[in-house]
């Protein structure tokens, strides 16, 4: 019985990575009767039938995962905006961001192709990161002429993993990092302002201080799991002044007395970030409930 992790799930068979040696593994039955599927991430003892494969005896507990794309065990999220192409978009980090949160993680910030942005658009990017270096968040703004190894070096070490809409440049980030690779990257569509999905599914691949997962871009983001009472929590600048509200349970929309909505009007919080919260709040507090 060894112990490894899976780097990729294709077809019910699982690539398995023990310090280095890769087998192609498949789950036991048992799993199955369970309802456990394993999924890229995952820590599990694998019984060795040849040199190159094996089967699935148990997975460990997961400390997080991430449902859509299905990864666990993660270390570190990157959330990959680009500045053009498609263009940056502050709703769509916000919402990026409230995702990460959700699942218990605290997200980076990259932001790529910075050499193809005008300098007004340069200028307005920087100053929206650095608002949001001012709340507690690891930004970067790179062009094709930054060294992505040392970008990739200032990541937490273990399980690293790239997260944005398509077209941001998440497989041609990875394809610098390691020009071997080879992975498949599309241009994006002028029309609609995004990318063709050309990851197909989740894939680990080696860093030098642990794993980088590329993940398939999104074309929707899914904020089902996520209450109208937890949102606000997912903004942390928005729940640190949230405190200082004359009632506990403040939504920051209608109540009166709500120090969120004061620091707004003075400027304080940027009415940005405090309408991209409204906008959310109202589309979670009108969505249909399923059954």
């Amino acid at each position: 019985m060894k112990t490894g992790r899976i780097i990729r799930s294709l077809s019910g068979v699982y690539r398995v990575d023990v310090e280095g040696e890769i087998y192609d593994a498949k789950a036991r039955g048992l799993f199955r009767k369970k309802q456990i599927s394993p999924i890229v991430g995952d820590i599990v003892d694998i019984d060795i039938e040849t040199h190159s494969s094996g089967y699935i005896q148990h997975v460990h507990p997961r400390k997080n995962e991430l449902k859509r794309p299905p990864v666990s065990n993660i270390d570190l999220l990157i959330v990959v905006m680009s500045a053009v192409s498609p263009n940056f978009s502050s709703q769509l980090l916000d919402r990026f961001l409230v995702i990460g949160h959700s699942y218990g993680l605290h997200p980076n910030i990259l932001i790529t192709k910075k050499d193809l942005a005008s300098k007004d658009e340069q200028i307005k990017i920087q100053d929206t990161l650095d608002y949001y270096e001012k709340i507690g968040y690891q930004t970067q703004f790179i062009g094709k002429d930054d060294d992505v190894k040392s970008v990739f070096k200032d990541w937490a070490p273990g399980l690293a993993v790239l997260s944005g809409q398509s077209g941001v440049g998440k497989s041609t980030l990875l394809n610098r990092y390691a020009p071997d690779l080879a992975l498949a990257t599309n241009e994006i569509s002028q029309s609609l302002n995004r990318g063709k999905h050309t990851t197909r599914h989740v894939e680990l691949y080696k860093r030098e201080n642990g794993h980088i997962a590329d993940t398939p871009g999104f074309s929707a983001l899914d904020f089902e799991h996520i209450g109208k009472e937890e949102l606000r929590d997912y903004f942390i600048d928005i729940a640190q002044l949230g405190e200082l509200c004359k009632f506990r349970n403040c939504y920051h929309i209608n109540e009166p007395k709500c120090h969120v909505k004061e620091k707004v009007a003075q400027n304080e919080l940027p009415e940005f970030r405090y309408q991209h919260y409204v906008q959310l709040f109202n589309e979670i507090s009108n969505r249909k409930v399923r059954y």
